[in-house]
């Protein structure tokens, strides 16, 4: 999928990741091949082998094909694979926008948006979805109809932790097992991924925002989600977890009324195109 990059510029992009997702979901050999990856013991045994010591020797060949920018992080020696895929960025490296009236990003993504029409429903590039089905909850799709639902595409080469979008009270952690299909738009043409991923949420009540949910969803050989406490207050920028390696997504749904999103993320994603966002940056603001 083309997405628009940090300068405003259209980024036509067709990596070799691409080409081998195309064979995997559009071929009948490669949907054979396709039903075990995405299976929770395969990223499983994935993510056991990539936190073992002899896993280290993939990072240097691994930061060069995802043309990853190490002056971001701080310079050291990694235990493993997973180690270094779940390095901290350097201070100062991811600042938090300082309007409190900011939905800020979790992550660094490549980032759409797209309303919730009042039956819950939404579309993902021509691929239709419910509240319902994705929340798991009757109760939580009734309460966010109207409102905005933000997909936050994380690619292999991001940094893989991530932030509370907004302050407040913070629910419980919810569980839902699934698959874990890769979150590459190649795979929602064919398949609804963001309904049958493994995934969990939480609710933030905030004072200024609404009550904001904050999704993160498993995707090909993604081995874990990280997330770090439950049930308590959190602050917009705090570090919230982490995923293992693999691309992965993370979701922010918004009640009607209480966000509009950035301008320039509508327009893109009217127009079937990804914006390029890094972590902390305001994808939306409270309404007026």
């Amino acid at each position: 999928m083309n997405y628009i990059d940090l300068n405003n510029k259209i980024v036509e992009e067709t990596t070799s990741q691409d080409r081998i997702l195309t064979f995997l979901y559009t071929t009948t050999f490669g949907r054979m091949l396709l039903k075990p990856l995405v299976q929770p013991g395969i990223s499983k045994l994935s993510g056991a082998f990539l936190s073992t010591r002899p896993s280290k020797l993939l990072v240097p060949g691994f930061i060069k094909h995802a043309d990853i920018d190490m002056s971001d992080f701080p310079q050291r020696k990694y235990s493993s694979f997973n180690d270094f895929f779940t390095r901290k960025v350097a201070d100062g490296k991811r600042p938090v926008d300082t309007d409190e009236n900011a939905l800020v990003s979790p992550c660094d993504c490549r980032a759409s948006v797209y309303p919730i029409l009042k039956n819950s429903n939404f579309s993902i590039k021509h691929t239709e979805y419910t509240l319902r089905a994705l929340l798991h909850s009757k109760k939580l799709s009734a309460r966010y109809q109207g409102g905005y639902i933000y997909v936050l595409r994380l690619t292999v080469s991001d940094y893989h932790r991530y932030i509370y979008a907004a302050t407040g009270m913070q629910s419980r952690t919810y569980h839902i097992s699934g698959s874990f299909h890769t979150v590459q738009p190649i795979a929602n043409d064919y398949l609804p991924i963001y309904k049958e991923n493994t995934r969990e949420y939480t609710l933030i009540h905030t004072e200024n925002l609404g009550n904001i949910l904050q999704m993160e969803v498993g995707a090909l050989l993604v081995g874990k989600i990280v997330n770090l406490k439950d049930s308590a207050y959190c602050v917009r920028g705090e570090e919230k977890g982490y995923f293992e390696y693999g691309g992965s997504t993370i979701i922010v749904i918004t009640e009607p009324g209480t966000v509009r999103p950035r301008e320039d993320l509508l327009q893109n994603s009217s127009n079937e195109l990804e914006t390029r966002i890094l972590q902390g940056q305001a994808i939306g603001y409270a309404e007026a």
